[in-house]
């Protein structure tokens, strides 16, 4: 025994000088053994791998928490029905279920009319009020989503014609309401309500679609991102309906009054004071018959009356009850009056003359030549900046072959025009003839002349700043986007969604994999060192068993 190790130590003390490597290498630290275990082929892939993971890990993870996308929660929908005096028309309108600082970014995405006259003219049938409802309704279904009907809200909004009923009969304005709050019941929409709003918000709310499609509230920038437009004026707003005509403008914060006419708007987190005014009885239709009493009322002939305002060689007849059955007229009707009675009108083309005979329409004599007055003694600001004339001023305007903005001698030039023309005539000028508003467009522009001028305070300076326009982009300017706007404020916003990178299910499964592939590459890596240190365990144990011996 003791010659087989005599002869194990000559074999190493050859192999290194003083007999010294084989208790050198044995007592060497666990981690110079670990680092030639890890020098080998499995231990280099294992750590790749290892390194590889973990950066996968961390790249996936940064780019999930930090790249996300936020997205609006799809699209909102309400209907509104602007129920004016001599017909309804049926509007859509679309927004992000995510708001713009509590007040939704509204789009009008469909426009219906629907048949028939307004809901004011079923005061003796009211049942009947709904039924030209159901071709435009059913158009609106194939416009909204199936799926949103249920969540899509109706409102009805009815102006001076049931203001009009409402004060003739408040008896049969109501059952017209509830013959229509009925009908939507049967609806899939969410109908909310049928009211008749006031000329105050009939006024305000077209002042809010007017700059709101005018971009006076909103813009986008650079980034397309919604921002508050910085020093842009606001426009005022003029409409012309068939029984009321509203003006509304900015007045700033300086009124020399404290009147109810005097509002404060807030939209879009900015607040704006708007001077706002409707004169019931002043829109066109009512004009008119107001105009054709006093006509008859100045007139010796009560059944045959010559019309200065309708065209040359026109003749129509009315019967009193078209004229006086008006709550407007109530006051001027005859001793003698019959609402069956025959009266002939028979126009003359004569432009002076109408100027004169519209001018008896307003009391101009009761603001006491005060600049802060309109007509009928009400108050008024000094009108300032711009301003947009829709509806029936629009309408008027298009007739005498005008758009957008024009001195007030063209307007005027442009009136006596088209007032000296026959009846005849009157087919080539206009792009669309209806007798019903051919007939009066003559009346019309002279009415609109003293509302304006003598009225309102415009003059040779200022009216080329009102823009007489229908639409902006694909929206119409009415009070009915203007009062969509206002309700979304009270409707909730939706949560926004979230848009990631990777899909929560694949972010799982490639976190899942990459974990298990570090965790095992971990493993792998710590079974080779532990068996290196098992190796110089057994190495040290052979030694000092050597040595004893």
């Amino acid at each position: 025994m003791s010659g087989a190790v005599d002869t194990l130590r000559s074999v190493f003390s050859h192999l290194q000088p003083g007999g010294r490597m084989f208790t050198v290498l044995t007592r060497q630290p666990c981690e110079q053994a670990g680092l030639k275990a890890l020098s080998r082929t499995p231990a280099i892939v294992a750590l790749v791998f290892l390194l590889l993971s973990v950066v996968v890990l961390v790249t996936i993870t940064v780019i999930q928490i930090h790249q996300k996308e936020v997205l609006p929660p799809g699209l909102k929908y309400g209907i509104v029905f602007d129920a004016g005096s001599s017909r309804t028309t049926l509007y859509v309108y679309q927004w992000p279920a995510e708001k713009e600082n509590n007040t939704g970014v509204v789009n009008q995405t469909f426009e219906c009319k629907v048949k028939g006259p307004g809901i004011s003219s079923y005061g003796g049938n009211p049942q009947d009020a709904p039924k030209g409802f159901n071709d435009c309704m059913q158009k609106v279904k194939g416009q909204i989503p199936a799926h949103l009907h249920g969540s899509t809200r109706i409102y009805l909004g009815a102006t001076a014609g049931m203001r009009l009923l409402r004060l003739q009969n408040e008896t049969a304005a109501n059952e017209v309401l509830a013959s229509i709050q009925n009908y939507f019941k049967s609806q899939p929409f969410d109908f909310r309500d049928a009211q008749i709003i006031s000329g105050q918000e009939e006024g305000i709310y077209g002042w809010i679609t007017a700059n709101y499609l005018m971009g006076n509230f909103l813009e986008k920038n650079l980034w397309h991102m919604w921002v508050h437009p910085n020093g842009v004026e606001t426009t005022g707003a003029l409409d012309l309906g068939g029984a009321s005509t509203q003006i509304s403008f900015s007045t700033g914060e300086k009124v020399g009054l404290n009147t109810s006419d005097i509002m404060k708007v807030s939209l879009y987190g900015y607040v704006y004071t708007v001077y706002t005014h409707s004169f019931q009885c002043y829109g066109r239709n009512e004009a008119e018959k107001r105009f054709l009493a006093i006509l008859l009322q100045n007139s010796p002939m009560k059944t045959h009356l010559i019309n200065p305002c309708y065209p040359r060689n026109y003749t129509t007849t009315f019967t009193g009850d078209h004229i006086f059955g008006s709550f407007c007229t109530a006051d001027l009707r005859p001793g003698s009056y019959k609402p069956s009675a025959i009266i002939t009108f028979e126009g003359t083309g004569d432009p002076s003359l109408c100027r004169e005979k519209v001018a008896s329409l307003f009391d101009f004599d009761a603001c006491h030549d005060q600049e802060v007055c309109s007509f009928d003694g009400v108050y008024q600001p000094k009108v300032k900046g711009p301003f947009v004339a829709f509806a029936g001023f629009y309408y008027t305007a298009r007739a005498m072959n005008l758009s957008g903005s024009f001195s007030l001698n063209t307007f005027n030039s442009s009136t006596w025009d088209f007032c000296s023309q026959s009846w005849s005539q009157l087919p080539q000028l206009l792009p669309m003839f209806d007798e019903v508003y051919a007939r009066s467009y003559c009346f019309s522009a002279h009415y609109i002349y003293h509302l304006l001028v003598n009225g309102y305070k415009f003059t040779k300076e200022t009216w080329p700043q009102i823009h007489f326009k229908k639409e902006v982009g694909n929206s119409s300017i009415a009070w009915s986007l203007g009062y969509m706007l206002s309700l979304t404020n009270q409707i909730p916003a939706e949560s926004p969604l979230i848009r990631l990178p990777l899909k929560p299910s694949a972010f799982r499964c490639t976190v899942a994999f990459f974990s298990v592939v570090t965790l095992l590459c971990l493993a792998f890596l710590v079974y080779l060192c532990v068996s290196s240190r098992n190796q110089r365990r057994a190495q040290q144990a052979f030694t000092h068993a050597v040595d004893s011996a």
